[in-house]
């Protein structure tokens, strides 16, 4: 299974452990094996001896998912050095391979032991989707029809414009302002362990995050554009919030890939209750409980519980199918959705519309082909990508 877990390398963020897809676990053995194995010989041959293992248990269309190997040069070295110096010896890389993803530490050190390489060569300019990375030619290619199947991926800061606040910005954030709630660190309101025990907080903060509290941002309503302009593929989302369906885009075109508000299940005999039968209890700042005496849980995605399955299941078919990616509002720090960005064919334009840079976009000009920057108010960036006859649309 799926389930979410605290990284204790990585303070202030929260990763996802991939259990579920058996031959990616498979990898992940077979590359600390190969890197361990070659460091006892000051790493000779062990270009050769992951892409040996790797090829054995990965089938191309995971390789594609996961990350591409590819063999270069290594020099003989029982460790290596981050940029500022900080040495990334080989142990601890057998240790963060064995207790989940490719991390982007992981990542670094491949590439300075030239096991990975991070900037393929970009395809001849004929053929690329887009003349140039810019908002401007992605706008134009939609607009004619090019890029046709596009998938959305939105996070927190897509509805803070709606008063919502997201997880991790300083000063504003979910996670700097639970003070009143005395957590033995912010991730254990959303921890189901702690729920357990104690549930009192996060129904607290339930009452204030609770659906119908709150109303579609622009943002939510140019995702629904595309949708009614028969662009939209899917609409993959971190949020709980239910904006999505608000905004009138279809339950089929959304993926909450860590639940929502929609439902919710008692932990115990796991009957289904629907959130009008739990809202009351909520706002009268009680605990709410089955009929067996087990606690009711909306079907939010806690650490230590499984992701949707339709989360998996999905983007199997969705990726390959996608023509432009949007990345939206999202600190790309949750694992397995920010890995979903390296799951596009390697033409398809990638834009991040965001206040800041995250993730592996790319910016070098000989290297960028297909990735797209567009930093600053998420809200205004989407509503200029509207076209100038749907903006005096008001049913839209």
């Amino acid at each position: 299974t799926n389930t979410c877990k605290m990284d204790p390398s990585v303070e202030g963020t929260q990763t996802k452990d991939l259990e579920t897809p058996t031959v990616q676990e498979q990898a992940v053995e077979a590359v600390v094996e190969a890197v361990v194995e070659a460091a006892a010989e000051a790493l000779e041959g062990v270009v050769e001896a992951v892409e040996t293992a790797v090829e054995a248990v990965v089938d191309e269309e995971v390789e594609e998912g996961v990350y591409e190997l590819q063999a270069e040069t290594t020099e003989e070295s029982d460790d290596y050095s981050d940029d500022d110096g900080a040495d990334f010896d080989l142990a601890t890389l057998a240790s963060h391979l064995k207790n989940g993803l490719l991390t982007p530490e992981i990542i670094a050190a491949f590439q300075r032991m030239g096991i990975m390489n991070s900037r393929p060569s970009p395809p001849p300019v004929e053929e690329r989707v887009l003349p140039e990375p810019t908002l401007e030619q992605v706008c134009e290619a939609i607009k004619s029809g090019k890029c046709s199947n596009i998938i959305v991926m939105t996070g927190a800061g897509m509805s803070c414009a709606a008063g919502i606040p997201d997880f991790r910005t300083p000063g504003t954030g979910l996670y700097d302002n639970l003070q009143k709630f005395r957590l033995p660190f912010p991730e254990a309101i959303f921890t189901l362990d702690f729920f357990k025990v104690s549930p009192e907080p996060f129904y607290s903060l339930a009452k204030e995050l609770y659906p119908g509290n709150f109303q579609p941002t622009p943002a939510h309503y140019f995702i629904r554009l595309l949708h009614d302009k028969g662009l939209l593929l899917r609409n993959y989302s971190q949020n709980i919030d239910t904006l999505e369906k608000l905004a009138g885009i279809p339950e089929d075109k959304v993926i909450e890939a860590h639940g929502s508000f929609a439902s919710a299940h008692c932990l115990s005999c796991r009957k289904a209750y629907v959130p009008e039968e739990i809202k009351s209890t909520i706002f009268a700042d009680e605990i709410p409980r089955c009929s067996c005496g087990g606690l009711i849980k909306p079907d939010i995605v806690f650490f230590g519980e499984d992701l949707p399955a339709h989360f998996f299941v999905n983007q199997r078919d969705d990726f390959p199918k996608c023509d432009l990616l949007l990345v939206m509002g999202t600190s790309l720090k949750v694992m397995p959705f920010a890995g979903l960005v390296d799951r596009v064919k390697k033409d398809t334009p990638r834009v991040l519309i965001n206040m800041t840079k995250v993730g592996d976009f790319e910016t070098h000009p000989e290297y960028n082909y297909r990735d797209i920057l567009a930093l600053g108010d998420l809200q205004e960036t989407t509503w200029k990508m509207v076209p100038s006859s749907d903006q005096h649309d008001k049913s839209r």
